[in-house]
């Protein structure tokens, strides 16, 4: 904690001056002072190329990357104004690069749609840089400008131009003392420049990125039609009805004593069993945070698709409902809105919560989607069907994971709750591991040869169920799968968007640091040690990408001397004990199953922690494993054929062929 002042007064008051406003407190206009307020320093220069192109000067923007981590954005509009204001009695660069909240941009004479309307963006980027160089091509001159840290060097250089082009040139590099990350990724341009492509029709953004090795990448963005071309890329086959195209334009004020805006409302649309899709723009700004746009998308469907379920008698006795997640499940929407007044929760444009957008969208979309259901009865019956599936499918899951949730997580004596389970004393979660092994023998000889302090150990009574083939209603009938689910007590999880409805999931109410797999070393123990892997990457991968399962590594051979036993966990080992031993006499066995083992083995290579030997399955590991177990075992037969004709003679001679 800063000790406190002893002396605070009148005098302590002070104010920010010049570029400290910015250098100082980034966060205020970029959002954070990380790589993503970097990001935003970025974006503020591209959207001004972006107003000027979208008001007919330009149809070009090329933005640069260089190793050195600047940044050059250049349009061919009319070029920024630089030269002496008169009615302002200044420069006008000096109002565009170090004045914040000066700009063109605050009536509707030159941008009526425009994506920086505060005034902040040139002026607030060139302050965070370490330099700017700003090239300005306009009325037969050329104007050259030169910033550090802030600070104009030299002034404002002008001389004439005698050829056609016009527009801004722009390069920078954001100030690693402003951010604490200043390496703008590729992905972050391509992702960017490609958006304001679908919403800016007709104007080609090109993306320049330098390499170590000398020259330029280039990647040009560019859609015809927008919104719709964008809508048939991300659809593809998949739709089960015809994409739609309905804009308009409206005005509207968002309270009764606040001005009079004009706004235009553009959407394309259409659904699919497959795709679920929905992008929102505003005055061609991406809405990470959506906001007012995707709540009357929500509102305006729901409402229609229910009227429409309702009117032609869709819904069953009694039955609820549909939701907007239903809905949203099938649609494919893009949707880009402009304004002439809008209402940005920040600086960062991430969310619009303009009012009258709200009330006009969804008035314009409830009437669109009226006359579409009318006049395209097959498209709304199949609409509706598949929303109508959409939300049983919901429901069902839900069940399904409320009665798995109950069922797994019953705070009773796990002892009592599974059969033959046998715990541990210890409830520190730190030191308890749980052993999964292979049926009653292996069971008897684990609990002889545990220590009952913190290791327990579960028994699979018979074949557990192939997790990647059956389907989750059949998973959680089975007791096996269910008592170790009981065991583990973290319920389960589901990656897939399409059951997320299913998780039960809790790392708090894990109840161990390790799980440990402990099957034989024959072909029988690699299976279940596989049914047992795949059960977990698919119910539980979260214990797996937290570090807590692992296999307990069986010894393949027993070397037996006068004096000594060795045990070899592979082939190599066995030749390299072989070696040690030399002349002396000896016994070699393939170990037994664990079963046969007597609990002083047992202890040393597969309990004790200081001489057993544990791989920790990582993520990528139970992924092949799933793989390769889907590829053997699962219904893909033709890849099965294939993988058995290219690498089936390395198996030979296991074969048991007469």
């Amino acid at each position: 904690m800063a000790p406190k002042k002893e002396n605070y007064n009148n005098d302590s008051i002070s104010i920010l001056k010049g570029a400290d406003r910015v250098r100082k407190r980034p966060a205020v206009i970029f959002g954070s002072d990380d790589l993503e307020g970097c990001k935003h320093s970025v974006f503020e220069i591209v959207s001004n190329s972006i107003d000027e192109a979208r008001n007919g000067n330009g149809d070009k923007i090329i933005v640069t990357s260089y190793l050195d981590h600047s940044v050059e954005v250049q349009d061919f509009g009319r070029g920024c104004p630089v030269d002496y204001n008169n009615a302002e009695q200044r420069w006008n660069w000096e109002l565009v690069y170090c004045e914040l909240y000066a700009g063109g941009k605050y009536d509707d004479s030159d941008y009526e749609y425009s994506l920086g309307l505060n005034g902040l963006g040139a002026c607030a980027t060139q302050y965070a840089s370490e330099y700017m160089d700003v090239e300005v091509i306009r009325d037969g001159f050329k104007y050259n400008l030169h910033f550090e840290k802030g600070e104009n060097i030299g002034g404002l250089k002008k001389e004439p131009f005698k050829g056609k082009l016009t527009g801004t040139r722009q390069r920078w590099k954001p100030d690693s003392e402003v951010f604490t990350d200043i390496n703008v990724p590729r992905e972050y341009f391509e992702t960017v420049l490609k958006k304001q492509a679908v919403v800016n029709p007709k104007i080609t953004f090109i993306f320049r990125c330098e390499k170590e090795t000398g020259g330029f990448d280039e990647v040009s963005f560019f859609y015809e039609n927008g919104i719709t071309d964008y809508l048939s890329e991300i659809l593809g086959d998949e739709g089960i009805s015809a994409m739609q195209f309905c804009s308009c334009e409206r005005k509207g004020r968002d309270a009764a004593d606040r001005p009079e805006y004009k706004m235009k409302l553009s959407c394309a649309f259409a659904f699919s069993k497959t795709v679920s899709f929905q992008e929102y723009y505003h005055n061609s700004s991406f809405l990470e945070y959506e906001g007012t746009p995707q709540k009357a998308v929500k509102q305006a469907f729901r409402s229609s698709i229910d009227s429409y379920l309702k009117a032609n008698n869709k819904y069953q006795k009694n039955e609820k409902s549909i939701s907007p997640e239903d809905i949203a499940d099938s649609l494919v929407l893009i949707s880009s809105t402009f304004s002439t007044y809008t209402s940005y929760e920040n600086q960062t444009k991430k969310a619009i919560n303009n009012k009258s957008i709200y009330d006009n969208m969804v008035e314009f979309l409830k009437h669109q989607l009226e006359v579409y259901f009318i006049e395209n009865p097959d498209d709304a019956a199949k609409i509706a069907d598949q929303v109508l599936i959409n939300k049983r499918s919901r429901e069902s899951a839900e069940r399904i994971r409320q009665n798995t949730k109950n069922n797994l997580t019953k705070q009773i004596d796990l002892a009592n709750m599974v059969e033959k389970f046998v715990d541990c004393r210890t409830r520190d979660k730190s030191r308890r591991e749980v052993y999964i092994v292979e049926g009653d023998s292996a069971l008897g000889s684990c609990k002889t040869a545990r220590n009952a302090e913190f290791q327990a150990i579960i028994p699979i009574r018979g074949k557990i169920l192939n997790c990647l083939k059956a389907d989750y209603e059949k998973i959680f009938k089975n007791d096996i799968i269910t008592d170790l689910i009981k065991v583990l007590g973290c319920g389960v999880e589901v990656k897939s968007k399409a059951n997320k409805e299913l998780s039960s999931f809790s790392m708090e109410n894990f109840r161990w640091n390790k799980v440990i797999i402990c099957t034989d070393a024959d072909v029988d123990g690699f299976q279940i040690r596989t049914l047992v892997l795949t059960m977990l990457y698919r119910l539980t991968p979260t214990l797996i990408e937290e570090g807590c399962v692992y296999i307990a590594e069986s010894p393949l051979f027993e070397i037996t001397t006068k004096n000594m036993t060795y045990f070899a966990y592979n082939e190599k080992e066995k030749t390299e004990i072989l070696a040690k031993i030399g002349d002396e006499k000896y016994k070699l066995d393939r170990s037994k199953g664990l079963g046969e083992n007597d609990p002083e083995m047992m202890s040393l290579t597969t309990m004790n922690p200081d001489t057993r030997r544990l791989i920790k399955v990582t993520p990528a590991d139970a992924e092949a494993t799933a793989n390769m177990f889907d590829l053997l075992l699962g219904n893909n037969l033709d890849g099965r054929k294939d993988y058995i004709a290219e690498n089936g003679g390395a198996y030979l001679e296991l074969a048991d062929i007469s």
